[in-house]
């Protein structure tokens, strides 16, 4: 071997050395690829049936499918048509529990109607975004924000564990703790409100738990595989799926909903 021959295997040797340690510096294996970066603003894309999409496929707001922000003038969904296929299959207790939100609501009462007051759609619910959302991405967290009811959830990234204060505090949104297998988040959900719905209109109980599956599946195109299970609530559980299409400036921003903004001289 010469001694150019050897000085250049020195070199890159050297170089694969300081790429390796630079890597391992920034808590990334060498051979393990950069997760998606999920980013921007996405509208639902159309699916069979229409099921989850307002948007067209250029992700544009004011689409003539797009719901108008509710009102007090009457309740969000009044029930008569019963029970979709497709709804989650409840137990006989909350069965009963759904016809009671259902008698209410063809009654015209807002008491069980959570969007007519303002109130955040819940998880998963909230991940149907009528209006449409943005995705924010950093190494140790992503987060959601919904422009329907101004929504927002974080899922965190960095190994956290839900702490039993927060277990003794559910809310609307729940806590998310997520992580990366290959190109696909995994995000698992817990201490959701019992006051929200799975759906619409079903309810839950205290012990419901959300995982989801979140990808790419074309170029600009993220998909949610969610999977619903409360022991309590439901007989067996519960999967959709949502998706939705990113989209490109000027049609790349949300607004905001003011919810409340209905409410005024409205009967309460």
């Amino acid at each position: 071997m010469n001694k150019m021959t050897a000085s250049t295997m020195c070199t890159v040797m050297l170089c694969s050395a300081i790429a390796w340690v630079s890597v391992e510096i920034h808590g990334q294996s060498p051979f393990t690829p950069a997760p998606p970066d999920f980013s921007g603003v996405y509208y639902p894309a159309p699916q069979g049936g229409g099921r989850g999409g307002a948007a067209p496929a250029g992700g544009q707001r004011g689409a003539t499918t797009t719901p108008p922000p509710p009102t007090r003038s009457a309740p969000t969904g009044d029930l008569s048509n019963g029970r979709q296929p497709t709804a989650p299959l409840l137990t006989p207790e909350y069965m009963a529990k759904w016809e009671v939100i259902r008698k209410s609501r063809m009654s015209g009462s807002y008491e069980y109607d959570p969007i007519a007051n303002c109130l955040p759609p819940g998880m998963p619910h909230m991940m149907s975004m009528a209006y449409g959302m943005e995705i924010m991405q950093t190494k140790d967290r992503i987060t959601f924000f919904s422009e329907w009811q101004d929504a927002l959830r974080r899922v965190y990234l960095d190994g956290r564990k839900p702490t039993q204060k927060i277990l003794n505090d559910p809310t609307y949104a729940g806590y998310s703790t997520g992580h990366w297998e290959g190109d696909t988040l995994v995000v698992d959900t817990v201490a959701l409100h019992p006051d929200s719905f799975i759906d619409s209109s079903s309810p839950h109980s205290e012990e419901m738990t959300v995982k989801e599956r979140i990808r790419f599946i074309s170029p600009g195109v993220l998909e949610d595989r969610i999977t619903v299970t409360d022991p309590k609530a439901l007989t067996k559980p519960w999967e959709t799926v949502h998706t939705y299409r990113k989209a490109a400036p000027p049609n790349d921003e949300l607004r905001e909903f003011a919810c409340a903004e209905g409410l005024r001289g409205s009967p309460r």
